[in-house]
């Protein structure tokens, strides 16, 4: 199937080119939806270095105009606006949800060919808000343009983030809060929860929703004898890579469920998550996540847990035989575990210099991991200083360091780069969470944005170590009691 032809808008002032090529799906699985007025948009941060990337020129409009645009009052030229519906297994129990804050604008075509969707987050209520304003604040917002940046920065798969406007209008939560609008761009916004929803609906949208995904991020695979079987594995495999590179840099995504697993492979919805500072696979930052359940070391487990719920979404179209289908649909599932232990020792090598394999690699690398939660060593900085030749006096680590060497030595001529490859897998800079929280409270209740400029330039090359920012390799004195919050 290709995806369904839409009208191409012609480029506008700043060099939109949108199609509606979704909203050719079953009138299902979506729904029109239309901005809100706000009273005062006011730009807050405008990433220019992405608006390159898609060839957009917002140098072409003024910052009154960008505001407007990207706060939904004016429409760019070609765009079809839409809530996407969507179900979800939100902490294990299943609910039917939809965008009930964000509204899809179209695919904008990008000019090496790829097709991106704009989506504002924030701009009021759909048909999917369930009782919600379809608000959001800026704090939340400011936070998903941190990270978000951050892990592109890192080389990990993720949503970006286009702009920030505030509204001139408060939000309520607990308390009156600053509104904010974000336009996130995604290769798509297609989840695990999409199909669950869509196979609660009917066979028909489903395979169509199944074969426009197909085209649209898997093209490689819409004549193959058993495409749906080999779409399942293909997505498993992006989960697999994606959630191992998380693990390697410590990154707590903390909310997934399973709206929030994209299926093109990308990192999406920045509400809890946070990086760990000191190692300790149970860390939890999540304030709604009292019992663990997306605790950094159970994101891998979470992750084919979330695959179940796609692969039993897909059964009706991997083999009309019932039985059939879930033998060949628990084969792929049960391989998961394999192919994330592969993407993550691939990955571990790397950031420990070693660059032939051996079997006993994997053990290495966890008894450096179970040195760390021993003693509370910083996750990222421990990677750091041993890219750096950086050794500690504690004797359980001088025991690993002589295991280490060894092992290193037996890379032979190879060990001699071993210190560049480890510098370019190990950041020196990730955003430490009282760092994040410093650049939002300065932003919310000072509206001074330098502080979270200066934190972007930093993490723009989290992989350089320069003098001027070693102040944001520190962790913080004490973390206890610190939690984050999903952005409602």
């Amino acid at each position: 199937m290709d995806i369904p032809a839409a009208s191409i808008a012609k480029p506008d002032t700043i060099g939109w080119r949108l199609e509606n090529s979704y909203s050719r799906l079953p009138e299902a699985l979506f729904a029109a939806a239309e901005p809100a007025r706000v009273r005062e948009p006011r730009v807050a941060i405008l990433n220019q270095r992405l608006a390159v990337e898609l060839g957009l020129n917002l140098d072409a409009i003024t910052l009154e105009s960008a505001a407007a645009l990207f706060a939904g009052q004016v429409l760019p030229v070609g765009s079809l606006p839409i809530a996407q519906a969507y179900a979800g297994h939100q902490y294990g129990g299943f609910a039917m949800l939809g965008d009930g804050r964000a509204i899809l604008l179209g695919e904008h075509r990008t000019p090496d060919g790829r097709l991106v969707d704009i989506q504002l987050k924030g701009p009021g209520r759909t048909r999917f808000s369930r009782g919600g304003d379809g608000r959001a604040a800026l704090g939340p917002m400011l936070r998903e343009y941190i990270i978000s940046e951050a892990m592109a920065a890192l080389g990990i798969p993720t949503t970006r983030s286009l702009a920030v406007v505030t509204t001139g209008e408060a939000v309520y939560r607990a308390s009156a809060l600053r509104g904010a609008v974000l336009t996130r761009v995604a290769t798509s916004h297609i989840r695990v929860g999409t199909f669950e929803y869509a196979a609660r609906r009917d066979e028909s949208t489903l395979r169509a929703l199944a074969d426009y995904t197909i085209a649209r991020h898997y093209p490689e695979l819409t004549d193959a004898p058993q495409k749906y079987l080999e779409f399942l594995r293909a997505v498993a495999d992006r989960q697999a890579s994606l959630v191992a590179r998380w693990q390697l840099v410590g990154f707590i995504h903390g909310v997934m469920n399973t709206d929030n697993v994209a299926i093109s492979g990308e990192t999406i919805d920045y509400g809890p998550c946070a990086f760990m500072n000191a190692y300790d696979p149970d860390t939890v930052f999540s304030s709604i996540d009292s019992g663990g359940r997306y605790a950094y070391g159970n994101q891998p487990h979470i992750t084919q847990w979330n695959l179940t719920r796609f692969a039993e979404a897909l059964l009706p179209l991997i083999d009309p035989d019932q039985g059939k289908a879930i033998a060949v649909a628990t084969e792929v599932l049960e391989n998961f575990p394999a192919r994330f232990e592969g993407y993550w020792l691939a990955g571990i090598r790397k950031k420990l210099g070693l660059q032939t394999d051996e079997a006993a690699d994997a053990e290495l690398a966890q008894s450096l991991f179970e040195w760390m939660h021993k003693a509370r060593a910083d996750f990222t900085n421990t990677f750091r200083d041993l890219s750096s030749g950086v050794l500690f006096p504690d004797p359980a680590f001088q025991s690993w360091n002589v295991r280490w060497q060894a092992r290193r030595s037996r890379d032979g001529e190879r060990s001699i780069s071993a210190y560049a490859l480890m510098q370019s897998a190990n950041p020196a800079v990730i955003p430490r969470n009282h760092r994040v929280e410093e650049a939002l409270s300065a932003a919310e209740q000072h509206d001074d944005l330098s502080v979270l400029h200066r934190l972007l330039a930093a993490l723009a090359s989290p992989y350089e170590t320069r003098a001027d920012r070693s102040d944001y390799r520190d962790p913080p004195a004490d973390e206890s009691g610190y939690r984050t919050f999903c952005g409602t």
